[in-house]
């Protein structure tokens, strides 16, 4: 495992880091969730990342069940608040800091530890004064239960905004969490550069494109039984607006340069967001431990710039790249 520095911090995490959105609590079972999270473990992965809103905080739970007994100093342990949890009162959801104050004492019970290394606003909230957003993350750090602070999907102007205050506050603001993808790049017009000029750095989500950079779905046949694409608790929403066929014969068009440089299509996939100098972590998620296998071997992997350049022209047209794509409902 390869470590990287997030954001303009002192803080190492590993460049392949774990996550269990969509999985624990919900698609997978307990005994396959607690294999994948031991696999993440010996695979050298010391980065695990969760929100207290994944499977309604159940996901939490079997996080913090599943790095029970290991050496706290040797994990960097992220979670997130925004989204409604459980019954779903009127305190139960967004960034003011009542709701932002419980979630984190609740999510650190969960977690079965006595602080967060990195504390995350999982969406912007338009509703809340951020000076009132942040001043609660300043008290939070304050008291030792969250160590740095970062946020999820936010664009350059909000990004820019929050730090003039984290500033303000001496609050440790380090990181961003979009999605990001060889298909999907809307931060790098804007985003990126906003985050360079603040110190942040990127921790990306669905470096795979849900699992369509893998080749697992084919242009103009059925959906594969099982997978993300059929799932009804929530996958299928996220992964259908990359399944057109226009979509995945271009990901076929990738096998052979995956080929050559001796890389399976997931690992060119993990590997390519991962040449970006601004992006810190890739985050996987597993539903079997071999997924956990493949995919961290994506680590330390250099891609040259005539790779870079076919992957490019073979993705030409089904590319997004528009910054107003960054947005929060």
């Amino acid at each position: 495992m390869e470590f990287r520095r997030l954001g303009r911090s002192g803080l190492n995490i590993s460049e392949i880091s774990y996550g269990n959105w969509l999985t624990h609590g919900s698609q997978v079972e307990e005994d396959q969730a607690q294999a994948c999270i031991k696999a993440a473990l010996d695979a050298g992965i010391t980065t695990f990342d969760t929100a207290d809103v994944y499977a309604n905080t159940a996901a939490e739970s079997v996080l913090g069940r599943g790095l029970a007994g290991q050496r706290r100093e040797s994990l960097e342990i992220f979670t997130k608040v925004f989204w409604p949890t459980g019954p779903g009162g009127p305190n139960d959801k967004g960034l003011g800091r009542k709701h932002i104050i419980e979630s984190a004492n609740a999510s650190l019970k969960r977690l079965q530890t006595d602080y967060v290394d990195l504390y995350q606003a999982h969406r912007f909230d338009r509703t809340v004064p951020l000076e009132e957003t942040f001043l609660a993350f300043a008290d939070l750090v304050r008291q030792g239960k969250v160590l740095y602070i970062g946020v999820s999907e936010w664009n350059a102007e909000q990004i820019t905004r929050g730090a003039a205050i984290a500033r303000e506050l001496n609050v440790p603001f380090i990181s961003n969490q979009p999605q990001y993808n060889a298909l999907w790049r809307v931060i790098e017009p804007q985003v990126i550069p906003a985050s360079e000029r603040e110190g942040i750095s990127q921790i990306v989500w669905s470096p795979i494109a849900q699992g369509v950079l893998t080749g697992k779905y084919k242009p103009g046949q059925p959906l594969p039984e099982g997978s993300r694409a059929t799932d009804e608790k929530g996958g299928a929403n996220f992964v259908k607006g990359f399944l057109r066929d226009e979509v995945l014969e271009r990901v076929e068009k990738l096998r052979p340069l995956a080929d050559a440089a001796g890389l399976s299509l997931a690992q060119l996939a993990v590997a390519w967001v991962l040449q970006n100098p601004n992006v810190a972590s890739a985050i996987i998620g597993a539903s079997r431990p071999e997924q956990v296998h493949e995919n961290v071997k994506a680590a330390g992997v250099k891609l040259d710039a005539d790779l870079l350049t076919k992957i490019d022209e073979v993705l030409d047209g089904v590319i997004e790249r528009d910054p107003a794509l960054t947005r929060t409902p």
